[in-house]
């Protein structure tokens, strides 16, 4: 469904988490509002960590099980694990 395209810093992020939502919600896409919280569409703590799951795999990230509800939109939740990429790939030269 998604192109070849993976630099997760593209805007695609955000409409990949939308249509993970949707999905999840069972809902198309363009019913999901970003800045909505992601509790509206009656995602619980179960789909929260699916959704925690499917960032891991697509980004290779390690998340915290309660970053969805830190970040309880899907604005929110692009902003921070869109920040946490950008940690990792920053040289870790500290000294």
């Amino acid at each position: 469904m998604n192109g070849s395209e993976s630099d997760p810093l593209e805007p695609g992020l955000g409409h990949w988490l939308r249509e993970r939502v949707a999905h999840y919600a069972q809902r198309e896409p363009a019913e999901i509002d970003p800045s909505a919280n992601l509790t509206s569409y009656g995602l619980d703590s179960v789909y929260a960590l699916s959704l925690c799951g499917d960032i891991e795999d697509r980004l290779g990230l390690v998340l915290e099980p309660t970053v969805a509800w830190d970040h309880p939109t899907i604005e929110a939740l692009a902003a921070h694990v869109e920040g946490m990429l950008t940690d990792a790939r920053r040289p870790q030269d500290a000294g």
